[in-house]
């Protein structure tokens, strides 16, 4: 009997501490204190913080998560942007806290679209976009001092990149390069000035990667000069004014 009642007191005590143990793993909080419950602090079995969810338009249900790695070490937050019940928004953190990268799901269709990339503190490498929805991201903008210096785009949706888009110290946009012929070598440039005008357009005619033909245009957008390199010798040997 004595040996009966020994186990059915540590059985009795070992649910209770399960008990105790699997309602400690979430904290519940009413935040504004209107009697509802809009955060959920997940423990894991030492009492430390491994998930955070928040109601931040109180309507019941998460559209913020914070997913820790260790104490006060971030590691993402999710966010449902447009309150649908679909996270849409992933931030990612490196072990030392700096922003690393962002998903977005821009057009709230179940697929992400958008990459930021971050370095050197949370800044702002580069940008990555989806344009059709395929899967491949079709344009990459990069960035320098959290100014945009550069884009490469695949027009055309083909895998290849075909563009390429210089900007200057100021963020803007000085010319463009494109690939027409599809073998992954720019073969027209286009120049502006104060980053819209066209100025001049330059041309390799000939497919050896050098400029051939160039189209001077006047303040209203019309071709005002065209030279030309006829015998592809680097050197301008005809000149048209129009």
């Amino acid at each position: 009997m004595k040996k009966t009642k020994l186990f059915s007191t540590l059985f009795l005590i070992s649910l209770f501490t399960i008990s105790v143990s699997a309602f400690a793993e979430v904290n519940e909080i009413d935040s504004n204190f209107d009697g509802k419950i809009d955060q959920w602090q997940h423990l894991s079995t030492d009492g430390k913080i491994t998930k955070i969810e928040h109601d931040s338009n109180f309507n019941g249900k998460a559209d913020q998560i914070e997913y820790f790695r260790g104490p006060d070490s971030l590691e993402k937050v999710e966010f449902d942007r447009n309150h649908d019940g679909n996270m849409d928004h992933v931030q990612f953190y490196g072990s030392n806290g700096s922003l690393e990268r962002v998903e977005k799901d821009s057009k709230f269709n179940g697929r992400i679209d958008w990459k930021e990339y971050y370095v050197n503190g949370n800044q702002l490498q580069k940008v990555e976009f989806d344009n059709d929805g395929n899967g491949s991201m079709e344009t990459v903008q990069f960035y320098k001092e959290g100014k945009i210096n550069r884009i490469e785009s695949d027009s055309d949706g083909n895998g290849r990149i075909d563009q390429w888009s210089e900007f200057d110290s100021n963020g803007v946009q000085t010319s463009t390069a494109f690939d027409t012929t599809g073998n992954g070598q720019p073969d027209q440039w286009q120049h502006y000035a104060n980053g819209e005008r066209l100025i001049k357009a330059d041309y390799d005619t000939n497919g050896d990667g050098k400029a051939d033909r160039w189209e001077h245009f006047d303040g209203s957008g019309k071709v005002k000069k065209i030279e030309m390199d006829r015998n592809f010798d680097g050197k301008i040997d005809m000149a048209q004014k129009k």
